[in-house]
C-alpha cells in the first residue's frame, strides 16, 4: 500500500530537473549570531559580472538548496543563496525565532560577502512565514524586537545583526505551519496517549459525517465543519497547555539545581534534580492530516473555479495517512511545539508579519494547491501587506510546487512562474 503522493516518487518536486547550464556555485558554511552553522550554495552566472542583487530562498526544514527556481533566477543574473536552516530534514526541535537568525546569516553573507547592493527574500511554501518573520523583525530597532519565544527561550535578536531586505516574493506560501496544522490536525483525538481514541460527532473520515470512499469527494455539511473547526482549536489548545506544564517543569527544576542550599544536599538528590533539569521532552502528536477540504472539495475551493485534486500535498489517501508516523508535527518538543506548529502560540504567522511589511512585495500561487488555499493563505497574506507596491498573481492548472503530471521530464508550470517572476524582481531591482 503505498500512500505517499505521487508528487514524490520521481524525487524532491522542489529540485530542479536537470543541472543548469552556465552556472557557477560556491559551496558555503555561514554562521549565525547565536553561533551556530548552517550550509547553502550560491548560484551565479558563469559568464557575467557578480550579481548586483542577491536572491535567498530558504524554508524551516526543506533542503531548498538546488530549489526549481534557481537555474531561472541566476540565468537572469541574480545571485541565489539558496540555504538550509539549521533544522533541515528534522525538525523535532525547530524554532522559528532561531531560524529568524539563520535568515539573518543568509542576508549579511549577501552584503558583506558578495557585495550584493540589493537583498530579495523568496519565500515558497513555509519559507515564506520564516522570511516574513525575519522581515517583520529586522525592520524595527533593536530594542524594540522581539526578546523571547512562546516557550520563553531568548532570541537574541536585539545582539544579531538584522538589516531588512529590499524586498519580499512569495510563492505558493501558506499562512505558517502553525495554521496549517491548526486546520490538518484531527478533532476526534481525545487521548494524545491514544491514537485510536475517537470522537465520532467529528471524525471527518467517519461516513456517517459525509466521508465517501476515496477517491469519490466527501460530503460535510456547513454545521459539522464548524464543529469540526472548533474541536481542532481545542485540541491545539489543549496540547498547548501541555507543552507551557513541560516548560514549567522544567523551570522548577532550573530554579530548584540554581537555590543557594542545592550543593549541600546529598549527591543522589543533587543528581535527581540535575537529571531533571537535563530532561528534554518529546512530544508526540497523533493524527495530523485531518482538514476536511482534503476530501471535499467544495470547502475553501478556488475563487476561479479551479478544481483541485482530491487528498493533500503529501497523500492521496490522507484518512489512512493521518494514522501514519508521516505528517506534519508528529514529533515536537515543547518549545518547537509552541514556536512552530501552534496556529494559536506562533510567531510565524504571515497575515500579522506582512502588516509590518512595506517593501515591494510578489504574492504568486498556484491555482489547484492541494495545502495552500486562496481565502485562507493568500487573500489575507496579500490585503494585511503594507507595501503600496504589491502584486498578486495566479498561475493556472499549477499544483503546490509547479509540477508536473507523474513520469514527466519537464515543468512548464515552473517556466509559467518564472515568467512572472524574474519581470518583476528586474523591474524593481535589478
Amino acid at each position: 500500500m503505498t500512500l505517499v503522493a505521487k508528487t514524490y516518487w520521481g524525487g524532491f518536486p522542489f529540485w530542479f530537473r536537470r543541472p543548469p547550464d552556465d552556472a557557477r556555485v560556491a559551496s558555503l558554511a555561514l554562521r549565525t549570531d547565536d553561533r551556530r552553522q548552517i550550509r547553502a550554495l550560491y548560484w551565479t552566472p558563469a559568464t557575467s559580472a557578480a550579481p548586483r542583487v542577491g536572491v535567498v530562498v530558504i524554508h524551516p526544514r526543506v533542503d531548498f538548496t538546488h530549489h526549481y527556481m534557481v537555474p531561472r533566477l541566476f540565468a537572469a543574473g541574480f545571485g541565489v543563496l539558496a540555504a538550509n536552516s539549521r533544522y533541515v530534514n528534522n525538525d523535532t526541535s525547530c524554532e522559528h525565532e532561531e531560524l529568524v537568525l539563520d535568515v539573518a546569516a543568509c542576508v549579511k553573507w549577501l552584503r558583506k560577502k558578495a557585495g550584493v547592493e540589493r537583498v530579495v527574500l523568496l519565500g515558497n511554501c513555509g519559507g515564506g512565514s520564516l522570511v516574513a518573520f525575519y522581515q517583520a523583525q529586522a525592520k524595527l530597532p533593536a530594542a524594540e524586537r522581539l526578546q523571547r519565544s512562546p516557550g520563553g527561550t531568548s532570541t537574541g535578536f536585539g545582539a544579531a545583526e538584522m538589516t531588512p531586505a529590499d524586498g519580499m516574493a512569495l510563492v505558493a506560501a501558506h499562512r505558517g505551519q502553525g495554521h496549517v496544522l491548526l486546520r490538518s490536525i484531527d478533532a476526534a483525538v481525545v487521548d494524545e496517549a491514544d491514537p485510536f481514541a475517537s470522537d465520532p460527532r467529528v471524525d471527518i473520515y467517519d461516513t456517517r459525517n459525509g466521508f465517501r470512499e476515496p477517491p469519490a469527494p466527501s460530503t460535510y455539511t456547513r454545521d459539522f465543519v464548524v464543529e469540526v473547526r472548533a474541536a481542532q482549536t481545542e485540541r491545539v489548545r489543549r496540547i498547548d497547555q501541555t507543552a507551557r506544564a513541560l516548560l514549567a517543569a522544567h523551570g522548577q527544576a532550573v530554579a530548584d539545581t540554581e537555590s543557594p542550599a542545592f550543593s549541600q544536599r546529598p549527591f543522589e538528590e543533587r543528581q535527581e534534580a540535575l537529571r531533571r533539569r537535563a530532561y528534554e521532552p518529546v512530544m508526540l502528536v497523533h493524527r495530523t492530516m485531518a482538514n476536511p477540504a482534503f476530501t471535499d472539495p467544495t470547502l475553501d475551493a478556488d475563487p476561479e473555479g479551479a478544481t483541485r485534486d482530491y487528498g493533500s500535498l503529501l497523500s492521496d489517501r490522507p484518512d489512512l495517512m493521518n494514522m501514519t508516523a508521516m505528517g506534519f508535527a508528529r514529533t515536537s518538543t515543547p518549545r518547537a511545539w509552541l514556536s512552530t506548529w501552534s496556529g494559536l502560540s506562533s510567531n510565524a504567522d504571515l497575515v500579522a508579519n506582512a502588516a509590518r511589511i512595506d517593501e515591494p512585495t510578489l504574492v504568486v500561487y498556484a491555482a489547484r494547491d492541494r495545502e495552500v488555499y486562496f481565502g485562507r493563505d493568500v487573500a489575507p497574506v496579500f490585503e494585511a501587506s503594507k507595501a503600496s507596491d504589491k502584486r498578486l498573481a495566479r498561475i493556472d492548472g499549477a499544483r503546490h510546487y509547479f509540477e508536473p503530471d507523474f513520469g514527466e521530464k519537464s515543468a512548464p508550470d515552473v517556466e509559467r512562474l518564472m515568467d512572472v517572476v524574474v519581470p518583476w524582481l528586474r523591474e524593481r531591482f535589478a
